[in-house]
């Protein structure tokens, strides 16, 4: 069980938007917190992201770490590393970063077993991405945030935390 309350708000970074879910206090259900719109090619929305932890009361973060097929880092996951140590350093709340292979492939099956259609709705599409990458977080549970008391330091999950298709 995780001793450590508040509100974790989980980021799955994209090119034109920024999926984001978060966590209840007891960190134990994850739901969709919206998106952020953002241009492509320039800089994460750092200030809406911070404005966004604001709101809901986020005393974590997590962030998705986009690895490609093999587990090796992308382009993209220096981004995310990026962006994690400079939540960290601006809130000084402890920020993670896990796998988040096949959670926008998750959340596209799980919209179309519902007899949903994702035209227009690509922004939901990403925040239920971020909340399939927080429910893989809540499951590891306190080996995710065991280090959260006493450390700072960002880091991905490597015991088990890779997604599947399965997810």
């Amino acid at each position: 069980m995780n001793t450590v309350p508040g509100r974790i708000l989980a980021i799955d970074l994209g090119d034109r938007r920024v999926g984001l879910a978060m966590s209840d206090p007891t960190r134990l259900i994850a739901q969709p917190a919206g998106f952020i719109e953002r241009r492509a090619g320039k800089r994460p929305p750092l200030t809406a992201l911070l404005a966004k932890a604001s709101e809901v009361g986020a005393t974590a973060f997590l962030v998705g770490l986009p690895l490609d097929e093999a587990g090796n880092d992308t382009p993209r996951a220096l981004e995310a590393r990026r962006l994690a140590e400079e939540l960290e350093t601006r809130t000084g709340h402890p920020a993670r970063l896990l796998d988040e292979r096949f959670t926008t492939s998750a959340a596209l099956r799980a919209v179309r077993a519902m007899d949903g259609s994702t035209r227009g709705r690509r922004g939901d599409v990403d925040a239920l991405a971020a909340t399939v990458l927080l429910e893989q977080a809540l499951a590891h549970g306190a080996r995710l945030w065991a280090d959260e008391t006493t450390e700072h330091g960002s880091q991905a999950a490597d015991d088990g935390g890779s997604t599947t298709d399965d997810a």
